[in-house]
């Protein structure tokens, strides 16, 4: 894995994910992107960012958990675009870890697919493609990574539950 210290080419550019994207839903060989591509693709990201999150704000399934959460939506939609510009060039403004606020979300199984599913919507008609298919390996490995550790155990029908039994 990449410390914080390699985050930059020897240019000093930012480094753009390359085709490879490991198990854990990251690109880890990274080749370096020009400033004005790096630019672009921030650009990009912010707008991937706002229109997934208007998409999802008025979502049947996905709003009132949005809209019961989220307090200042400039500063959460700020917040996403650093994880997701750290999850896509290295950049280094996110040093959040996003799981422990999810788990005090009033989530629901159903959530995640629908989750993927706006973002998907979102990231393939913004994002540069080859940084689409990065955010969307990572926005599918959260999403079990979450679905797990938010629902460790099954209930007596098999569902996937916060308690056991």
């Amino acid at each position: 894995m990449m410390g914080a210290t390699d985050s930059k080419a020897a240019s000093g550019r930012p480094r753009a994910l390359s085709k490879s994207i490991g198990d854990d839903g990251c690109r880890h060989d990274l080749a370096p992107v020009s400033d004005e591509e790096a630019k672009r693709v921030e650009q990009a990201i912010s707008a991937c960012v706002a229109d997934f999150y208007g998409q999802a704000r008025n979502d049947a399934l996905l709003g009132p958990v949005f809209n019961g959460a989220v307090a200042d939506w400039d500063v959460h939609l700020k917040i996403v675009a650093d994880f997701w510009s750290h999850a896509l060039l290295k950049t280094e403004r996110y040093k959040g870890f996003p799981f422990p606020v999810h788990t005090q979300l009033p989530l629901k199984p159903e959530h995640f697919p629908r989750w993927l599913e706006l973002f998907e919507v979102s990231a393939r008609k913004i994002l540069p493609p080859e940084f689409a298919e990065a955010a969307l390996a990572r926005a599918q490995h959260m999403a079990r990574s979450f679905m797990a550790g938010v629902f460790p155990f099954t209930d007596k029908d098999g569902k996937p539950a916060r308690r056991p039994g």
